[in-house]
């Protein structure tokens, strides 16, 4: 297998520091190569798919500025500073739908668009959960949808769901249900 080499950092430039994301353009050199690189930083972030009861899942409908639409998703939210990814879905997940999680395990990570961005997703699934009451950020405007996994899976073939995390999520726990137990 070939051993990639991940290059010499030339320079650095902070083209932008915000609230959500940097952004940064490297100046590399990869094998004798100069190029450039752009790479917007981000702290993380984790999705949480909950089960009210067995197949039954909480998502949430929220318009999404950068695609311009209303888009229907496991609820998420980015990592605080210092926070424990366990602990930020747990958070978002009570915030944003009511639920508390009883359980909760991290069943997989991954990078939604290594390309040009270093997040990394961490999908939660919490199989019990308890009612609580919900608690929006300032800045959300959420719609509570409740389905069940055979409905989410429709809803994933129509193009109804979109979002990444969230037909991954769904897919994930689809495959579950379907394994033998043991």
């Amino acid at each position: 297998m070939k051993q990639f080499e991940r290059g010499e950092l030339l320079s650095r430039d902070v083209v932008y520091s915000g609230k959500i994301v940097n952004l940064v353009v490297d100046q590399v050199r990869i094998e004798g190569r100069e190029t450039v690189r752009e790479v917007v930083q981000h702290p993380g972030g984790v999705g949480i798919l909950a089960e009210i009861e067995p197949g039954v899942i909480p998502l949430v409908r929220q318009h999404r500025y950068p695609v311009e639409k209303d888009v229907l998703e496991i609820p998420a939210g980015k990592i605080e500073p210092g926070e424990d990814p366990d602990d930020t879905a747990a958070r978002e997940l009570e915030e944003e739908t009511g639920y508390r999680p009883v359980e909760i395990e991290e069943v997989f990570n991954y990078y939604p668009t290594p390309g040009y961005c270093d997040e990394l997703l961490h999908i939660y699934h919490s199989p019990e959960v308890e009612k609580t009451e919900t608690s929006f950020d300032d800045e959300e405007d959420l719609e509570l949808e409740i389905h069940t996994l055979a409905r989410c899976l429709e809803l994933i073939r129509n193009g109804e769901i979109q979002d990444g995390k969230t037909i991954a999520a769904l897919y994930w726990l689809a495959l579950e249900k379907r394994r033998p137990a043991g």
